[in-house]
């Protein structure tokens, strides 16, 4: 059985009127159609049953300590009943849709990845796809099978008219989040990232603090109560021992300078990347040539995340690389910062090195900022990142 367009009479032939060529009804997507159809009702039946037995009875037992994780489980177990359904229609329907962004998970407990589950709209976006699903699927499957033998003629048109209304479901549950949804998931995981990180950070400095500083410190403290009560009987004992403090003095001070640099170099508050990236560069085991190309200064948390960025990407070529030069430029386009740096070391460095390049990548993805590393083995080493760029004023305020 075939299609065709009639002309209508008394229109006279031409190449720009030429009718299109017959197209049998019963093509190679009209099947495709039609087992969609018919297999709609196991599917549905499939899905409903996943439902009613997984998720419902998740939310029965939310009074006992299991019930939470057994629904936030049906909510990832529906995640793959809708990539199933969207590779269904996929293959025989020729719709295509983008999958969901997955879950983050880094930097997260099980109490909070459950909480993430629970709330997941994708997740229930496709509970009420399959809840609804087993009364349609019913349906397009008792016409499909009845036109097989007794409506023939008209299957085809039947085919299409369900599987449109099929393609309208898909794309209406099972479509991805939109992009606020996407952001959200994503400003979420950030979060534990910057918390993680502060935290990892504060433990840092106490640590420093307690091991350097404090103690010399403390020792200064007791050298100078012994000298004290040698002071009288004993000056000249005392004296070497008010050397030695002053000594001290000069270490700790030294000391609390280098933290108070790695928290926030006054170098950068004062003269903003140029010099402050310049003054990294001179602690750099390899000569290092930097270049600065900004016409104004962003805001000082871009410019800090920028500072430490290049700092660790320092000490790494400095500790890993064995390279004899190096290079830091820093540039903006249009709305983002940009860092390159490079070194012509041994390469081979990647975010699963353990060189910190992993947390790097974090710190910058926290931001909405990008990390890439290019380091074939043998070099050269480049590492890319970029930065959203906000003005200075608008980071104070």
């Amino acid at each position: 059985m075939t299609e065709r367009l009639s002309r209508p009479m008394g229109t006279p032939e031409g190449d720009g009127d030429r009718l299109p060529p017959p197209r049998f009804a019963y093509d190679r997507q009209t099947w495709k159609e039609i087992a969609h159809l018919l297999a709609n009702f196991p599917v549905a039946l499939l899905g409903f049953v996943y439902v009613v037995t997984v998720l419902f009875t998740g939310v029965g037992l939310t009074v006992t300590v299991i019930g939470l994780p057994l629904l936030a489980a049906g909510l990832a177990g529906s995640r793959v009943l809708g990539r199933m359904e969207r590779g269904r229609a996929r293959r025989l329907l020729g719709l295509h849709i983008d999958e969901p962004s997955p879950l983050p998970g880094r930097g997260s407990g099980f109490l909070p990845r459950m909480w993430m589950q629970l709330k997941d709209p994708v997740g229930w976006r496709t509970v009420l796809y399959d809840f609804i699903r087993l009364p349609w699927g019913v349906f397009t499957f008792a016409i499909t099978l009845t036109s097989l033998f007794v409506l023939w003629p008209v299957l085809p048109f039947t085919a299409r008219l369900l599987t449109n209304a099929d393609r309208a479901m898909v794309r209406g549950l099972l479509s991805p989040s939109d992009e606020l949804e996407r952001r959200i998931a994503e400003l979420e995981s950030d979060r534990g990232v910057v918390v993680d990180t502060a935290n990892a950070d504060l433990r840092r400095i106490e640590r420093d603090l307690h091991d350097g500083a404090q103690a010399r410190l403390v020792n200064l403290a007791m050298g100078l109560g012994l000298a004290k009560e040698k002071l009288l009987e004993d000056p000249d004992s005392a004296a070497e021992m008010v050397a030695e403090a002053h000594g001290e003095v000069k270490l700790a001070l030294q000391e609390l300078r280098d933290l108070a640099r790695g928290i926030h170099p006054a170098v950068l508050t004062d003269r903003g990347l140029d010099a402050a990236l310049s003054a990294v560069a001179s602690r750099c085991t390899v000569p290092v040539k930097v270049t600065v190309d900004l016409a104004a200064r962003p805001a000082a948390a871009i410019e800090g995340i920028a500072y430490f960025t290049v700092s660790e990407l320092l000490q790494n070529v400095s500790k890993h690389s064995a390279a004899k030069t190096a290079s830091v430029e820093v540039w903006r386009a249009a709305d983002r910062l940009l860092i390159q740096v490079e070194d012509d070391g041994r390469g081979g460095a990647s975010l699963d090195a353990g060189t910190g390049m992993k947390g790097l990548a974090d710190r910058l993805g926290a931001v909405d900022g990008l990390f890439v590393i290019d380091s074939p083995p043998g070099g050269p080493t480049v590492v890319t990142a970029e930065l959203p760029w906000r003005d200075r004023a608008e980071g104070q305020g």
